[in-house]
């Protein structure tokens, strides 16, 4: 069976070269398009996308009020943000929104199709180029204090969410730690417990935003 897509961007170029690329394969089928976040939501009913590719800066209703609609309405459909380098804000606040990748829109073949593969199970994966990013607005910004409720990440969960900002499986986790899959699932329940999280890119938000890595 193969994955349904849904695009959701404001630029016909971008989206007639996704679905170019898309089609090259048979495990994905691309079942709509729209050109804002409004309109996309009024399809998401009808078509039912297994996943969603979608820009961030877009008329009438933007990729963040987009996902903030479809949190509120209890819609949960993977999404993958199609982002440039001038969007760092809107790219924290996305993995907050709980977005599981982020693609240069200049981004290859194979990496679009991993990152479509790592949402449909449910995982984050960062481009190198992005954990970057992420790792320079965190070096930009000032750490804010922590308050004494604030929680305190054991040594190896700082080393799991380190790995999870660079993108990595939890199968690679255990892979380069020497532990089993098993642990580094526990690890991570254990740190979105603290943190207050329940997904992987809103973990990461938090690293960030907190200064976790």
């Amino acid at each position: 069976m193969s994955c349904k897509i849904m695009i959701v961007d404001d630029h016909y170029v971008v989206r007639e070269g996704l679905k170019l690329i898309l089609e090259t394969c048979d495990d994905y089928e691309v079942i709509g398009e729209a050109a804002e976040g409004a309109a996309a939501l009024r399809l998401l009913e009808e078509l039912s996308p297994d996943v969603i590719l979608m820009d961030l800066n877009m008329p009438v209703m933007g990729g963040l009020e987009m996902m903030e609609q479809m949190k509120e309405r209890g819609i949960d459909i993977p999404v993958v943000i199609l982002t440039t380098y001038n969007e760092d804000e809107l790219m924290i606040n996305g993995l907050a929104l709980g977005a599981k990748g982020y693609l240069l829109k200049d981004t290859g073949r194979d990496h679009l199709f991993r990152t479509i593969d790592s949402a449909m199970r449910g995982e984050t994966l960062l481009q190198p180029e992005i954990t970057a990013r992420v790792f320079a607005i965190k070096q930009t910004k000032e750490t804010p204090v922590r308050s004494a409720g604030t929680a305190i990440l054991s040594d190896k969960e700082r080393i799991v969410l380190q790995a999870v900002v660079q993108g990595l499986r939890s199968k690679e986790i255990a892979s380069d730690m020497g532990i089993s899959e098993r642990t580094v699932k526990a690890h991570l329940t254990s740190i979105y417990n603290k943190l207050g999280v329940d997904s992987r890119s809103q973990a990461v938000a938090i690293a960030v935003e907190q200064g976790y890595i």
